[in-house]
């Protein structure tokens, strides 16, 4: 019982070292990420049956969707960057 008890511990201990540093912000920044992928591609199907006159505003929310991608993924990779200095 006590060499599993050690055993679990060590695994346990290596584990929660050998994570990156920033694991949950990395986690809740590719689950950002993912949603605004989503978003992008939403916002191009309905570029297949909006009119004219809506089709300004759907490429506006199409430019502000590509800046956030564009933010999540700069502080991902510093994020990344400052973990393997």
């Amino acid at each position: 019982m006590l060499v599993r008890t050690v055993i679990l511990y060590a695994v346990m201990s290596v584990c929660a070292v050998a994570f990156h540093e920033h694991t949950y912000a990395v986690w809740e920044l590719k689950e950002d990420l993912q949603i605004r992928i989503m978003n992008l591609w939403e916002l191009f199907q309905q570029l297949e049956y909006v009119g004219p006159d809506q089709r300004a505003i759907v490429y506006e929310e199409i430019d502000h969707i590509r800046s956030e991608i564009q933010r999540i993924v700069d502080e991902l990779i510093q994020h990344d960057q400052q973990q393997h200095q």
